[in-house]
């Protein structure tokens, strides 16, 4: 089965033919750095991870490209609030949405540009629309002129809508309501840098145009890259004020597709900092691992909306522990799993996956999977039973590459939320009852395993030494 993916601008899905065969550019609008990571940011980067890790499964080349707002208001006004300097706030929220990133397992992004150091890019695509009278300066800001595009509004049908355009900032200086700021003028205590139009610092929609433009555009196509993606609520207007720069500005199509999540709400409202109900994925991250996290984001279809509640991440927890257990069940010491799952199961999730990241199909085929690999290994209990064990393991470690899920051993993913103080006095155990074994002291060895057992500890010992689980 081709891959098909729901193209935003089209409404409908439509068979993915990338502009180069077996390589796929795409392009995710990433954070503004000023703050830590929340549950949005992570229900996005789960979402495109997924579609990198199908791509790959279908042999695809993917450049995945995510970018860094690291110049803005909200940056401007965190340094004034805190008498830090930009790049020491940018830097410190970089590093923590990264830590995060890879709490939740994603792959990583093959370039992650940032505004600050892509700044003579969007002065040259900001000359480019004056020269042509497409952008025009006021007494604040040098704007983009909507009327001069003909398809304004195309990708989003939302410009000519009344309440849409409310929202833009109004300024009796611009030609048009809908008019946006490319670049903004020095004010007192601003960040600022030269530019030939004027000191002052760009807009936010003007970074992604030029950082694709540099980084990924095909010069000799009607579309620079493949697919852009982000969150349902940039597709206007940062989505559509992109695709209209780079339209004007180099006579090509942003992009060939368009890709947009849902929100994620708690319990039932949209999440929103005015609200007071925003998780950061810090916090949740001190109760739930990653990789639960990541299970749970993924149950809801990445378009539909989704209702963050703990009694339903308790619930897809309990899921995810059954691929522990079937791991746990089938564990062969040492073994590394090949790349020879059972085939029909990848054909199953790979279709399923195909179309347009079908999750819930693709987690029924798992649940399935594991009810008939625990039957199965419980009717094989012979000499053989071994040739089942490193199939299913290698099965497992497809659906990990697939889905990004069931990547730790069923020791690592038992020990999540054991503080620090506690497995070192579990290692003492361990190293003490290694020691009385070498001595042959075995009383004392089987105490130290009762001991641990009443901590609900389990012991497995392997040719690399002791390693343990909590039960």
């Amino acid at each position: 089965m081709l891959l098909h993916i729901y193209d935003s601008v089209k409404k409908e899905k439509v068979e993915f033919n990338s502009i180069i065969p077996n390589v796929a550019k795409i392009y995710v609008c990433g954070p503004t750095v000023y703050d830590d990571s929340h549950l949005g940011h992570a229900r996005s980067a789960i979402a495109f991870d997924l579609l990198h890790r199908v791509l790959k499964a279908n042999d695809y080349e993917v450049i995945m490209t995510k970018n860094f707002t690291d110049i803005d208001d909200k940056i401007i006004k965190k340094m004034h609030e805190s008498n830090k300097p930009l790049e020491e706030i940018t830097t410190t929220y970089i590093n923590t949405y990264k830590a995060d990133m890879k709490a939740l397992n994603i792959l990583p992004n093959t370039i992650e540009p940032k505004a600050t150091e892509n700044l003579e890019s969007m002065k040259d695509m900001i000359s480019n629309l004056i020269s042509k009278d497409i952008a025009y300066k006021t007494g604040d800001s040098v704007y983009f002129d909507t009327s001069k595009d003909t398809l304004y509004g195309s990708l989003s049908h939302k410009a000519s809508d009344e309440n849409s355009i409310a929202r833009v900032e109004t300024n009796i200086e611009k030609r048009n309501p809908s008019d946006f700021a490319l670049w903004k003028f020095a004010k007192t205590n601003d960040v600022s840098f030269e530019a030939s139009f004027g000191l002052g610092r760009p807009g936010w929609h003007i970074e992604c145009s030029a950082m694709i433009e540099k980084h990924l555009a095909y010069k000799d196509s009607e579309f620079q890259i493949d697919i852009h993606g982000g969150g349902a609520d940039l597709l206007f207007p940062h989505h559509e004020n992109e695709a209209a720069q780079t339209r004007c500005s180099s006579g090509q199509n942003l992009a060939k597709y368009w890709m947009h999540n849902g929100f994620v709400n708690i319990d039932g409202e949209k999440m929103s900092k005015s609200l007071g109900n925003s998780f950061f994925l810090k916090d949740v991250l001190k109760s739930y691992s990653g990789e639960v996290i990541r299970f749970y984001l993924m149950s809801a279809h990445y378009r539909a909306n989704f209702n963050f509640n703990e009694e339903d991440l308790i619930a897809s927890k309990k899921r995810l522990d059954k691929i522990y257990r079937l791991k746990r069940k089938a564990y062969i010491p040492n073994y590394i799993p090949d790349k020879k799952p059972d085939q029909q199961l990848k054909i199953q999730i790979l279709d399923a996956l195909n179309d347009d990241l079908n999750t819930s199909k693709a987690f029924a085929l798992i649940d399935q999977y594991i009810t008939d690999c625990y039957n199965l290994l419980e009717s094989q209990k012979d000499v053989n039973q071994n040739v089942w064990k490193k199939n299913i393991l290698s099965s497992l470690e497809f659906i990990n590459q697939i889905l990004g899920i069931g990547f730790q051993t069923h020791f690592e993913y038992s020990q999540f939320g054991i503080d620090e103080n506690t497995k070192q006095k579990i290692e003492e155990l361990i190293a003490k009852r290694n020691e009385a074994k070498k001595e042959k002291n075995f009383e004392i060895a089987d105490a130290v395993r009762n001991e641990l057992a009443t901590l609900g500890i389990s012991l497995m010992d392997t040719v690399n030494g002791t390693v343990w689980e909590k039960l």
